[in-house]
């Protein structure tokens, strides 16, 4: 859902923007479009990963959850991923922040994760998650982007290769194989089922 304004919000005023409710909005082209609510399993899924990486050794302000990161595109100003291992850079670059928004100029992190939302191709949803942000993410600079798919039963791991991504896709007992993190002991059935 569109909300309708007098003008085109910026993006500091996008950061800062509270109506009072728990809702989930992006900023596109200037204008607030409501994004739905997250299901139970990407939430699951999101918390697991965050856990994982935390038994993995990287600490904690090293782990972005809902934070924002701009981006270039003509569809939005910034992305809402369901988390960001940060590069100790991008970390310091967001540290101490009210607005919790990674700027375009600033360093990149190191991954990005994104628990995808179901929906056909022809989908809002299928669009935004399956084409725009692996542009939008590469366009960035983004070294490593995950596409977590429960409905479809896969780990796509994007990897940056000049300034496209090349993509490995994993599914069932097979262990996802990171480039950013090679120690990574980790299944896609793990993933999708959170740890259960």
């Amino acid at each position: 859902m569109t909300i309708a304004t007098d003008r085109r919000m910026t993006l500091t005023e996008f950061l800062t923007y509270d109506d009072g409710t728990e809702r989930r909005y992006e900023l596109v082209d200037g204008v607030l479009v409501e994004m739905g609510a997250e299901s139970t399993i990407n939430n699951w899924i999101a918390g697991f990963l965050f856990g994982y990486f935390i038994q993995m050794g990287i600490l904690s302000y090293r782990i972005g959850f809902k934070q924002k990161i701009e981006v270039p595109s003509r569809y939005v100003t910034a992305r809402d991923p369901d988390l960001i291992i940060h590069s100790e850079d991008s970390a310091t670059a967001i540290a101490d922040r009210t607005e919790a928004c990674l700027k375009q100029n600033e360093p990149n992190p190191l991954l990005i994760i994104e628990v995808v939302s179901p929906g056909t191709e022809s989908t809002d949803n299928y669009q935004r998650d399956y084409v725009q942000k692996p542009i939008e993410y590469a366009d960035r600079g983004i070294p490593e982007f995950w596409q977590v798919d429960p409905d479809r039963q896969w780990v796509r791991v994007l990897t940056l290769n000049g300034d496209i991504y090349e993509v490995e896709q994993f599914v069932g007992n097979e262990p996802i194989v990171s480039p950013m993190f090679p120690a990574l002991n980790l299944t896609v059935e793990q993933v999708l089922t959170a740890g259960r």
